[in-house]
């Protein structure tokens, strides 16, 4: 990974971490180019098919020049990570894994289509994930008459009414066009930014993992494996010893155990800057030690990293306290939500893991689950449940762990 000589400390600049949310083809992906200038659907699969599948990241610093905000000059105010999440309903799982890592949230809505399922199911998880500050851009005004913007403007105060977006700015924009663009950059300096903990032991969640190596690399010239995602708490910095759980998945007498993976640290980028230590506030990339085989196509996604023997054992079995909504979200029909069976199979999404769980027993409010695969747990984390209904997961609830059993 180069690193960047462009002379801009971004140690010392207010850092947010923001996720991009809406439906399929409102518009996220080419405001955010907007933005940044980064084209985030890179994968050939999302080029082909004109979606996002996986997380995308890009990253700006805002700037200030005569009282006005931009991204190409003046006095750099602010570090933005952003992080694209799909918008397709069977992408759902990974969505939630973007709503793991930020600080604050842009819900794009196209004015010409308003509200759609998957608006309805973002803003919940935003909601679930405790994400309070949210900025919504009413997207593509130049496809509407005046008339229908205000229409659908009236439409999303209706729709926001009574969540945590319901004191949030709309914006309407124009991506394609590039208008009001800067109006976004103003609303994101307003964003308070998030008390750190920097005190506690370093966790950070893996949402990405690469190979950065072009075929035909010289062995000399070959570059360790690169783990991409948030760092919850803590710091981190060059030279440290890590380790990464529940690690590898390796197949012994018929059955799967997982072994932790341990490495260090060599270099640590944000964006495209590289830095000494990270704390919390933006997308990191830390290049590893580890062999590049280990960590190409995301085999480390969804993985907890952490300081040499600080990590928590992984659990198999947990205990969740539970809330579930009235309906489902992410659908056309308004089906209320049944209660949780013994027996049946929930997705259960915390911090960038997922996993899929068996009840095993339900009490009232709290759930006992035997999980595929085991995960780091955290008491008190937050927890994101779905349930299969007709071959989609849709997110039905949420909760918190209580313990691992």
């Amino acid at each position: 990974m180069a690193e960047n000589k462009e002379k801009v400390n971004v140690e010392k600049l207010e850092s947010l971490n923001v996720g991009l949310f809406g439906h399929i083809d409102h518009g996220k992906t080419t405001l955010l180019q907007r933005l940044t200038g980064k084209w985030t659907d890179t994968h050939s699969e999302e080029l082909k098919r004109g979606i996002t599948i996986k997380l995308g990241y890009a990253d700006c610093i805002i700037k200030e020049k005569d009282g006005h905000y931009n991204v190409n000059e003046g006095e750099p105010i602010r570090y933005i990570s952003f992080v694209d999440a799909p918008g397709h309903e069977m992408l759902m799982a990974t969505m939630l894994s973007g709503a793991a890592m930020i600080d604050a949230a842009i819900l794009v809505i196209a004015a010409n289509e308003g509200i759609k399922p998957q608006t309805r199911e973002h803003l919940m998880a935003l909601q679930v994930k405790n994400v309070k500050n949210i900025i919504i851009v009413q997207n593509k005004i130049d496809l509407v008459t005046r008339e229908e913007a205000v229409k659908n403007y009236k439409e999303i105060k209706e729709f926001v009414k009574g969540t945590v977006a319901e004191n949030s700015p709309i914006l309407p924009i124009s991506a394609q066009q590039g208008v009001n663009i800067d109006k976004i950059l103003e609303e994101l300096v307003k964003i308070k930014i998030p008390e750190r903990d920097l005190e506690s032991e370093p966790v950070f969640i893996i949402a990405r993992s690469f190979d950065i190596n072009r075929p035909g690399t010289k062995i000399s010239g070959l570059k360790g494996g690169v783990l991409g995602g948030a760092l919850k708490r803590g710091k981190l910095r060059e030279g440290d010893k890590i380790e990464i759980k529940p690690g590898l998945s390796i197949k012994k007498e018929n059955k799967i155990i997982y072994k932790t993976v341990k490495s260090k640290i060599l270099a640590i980028f944000k964006g495209k800057y590289r830095v000494k230590e990270a704390i919390p506030g933006g997308s990191l990339a830390l290049e590893t030690e580890l062999d590049p085989t280990l960590t190409k196509a995301d085999n480390l996604s969804g993985c907890v990293l952490g300081l040499e023997g600080k990590l928590p054992e992984i659990s198999t079995r947990v205990k969740v306290k539970f809330n579930l909504f009235r309906e489902i979200l992410g659908s056309q029909n308004h089906k209320g939500v049944e209660d949780i069976k013994t027996e049946e199979l929930l997705l259960l999404s915390m911090n960038t893991s997922l996993t899929i769980g068996t009840v095993i027993k339900v009490s009232r409010d709290v759930a006992e689950l035997d999980l595929r695969i085991p995960i780091v747990i955290f008491k008190g984390d937050n927890v994101s449940i779905a349930r299969n209904i007709n071959g989609h997961w849709r997110l039905i609830g949420y909760g918190e762990i209580v313990e691992s059993c």
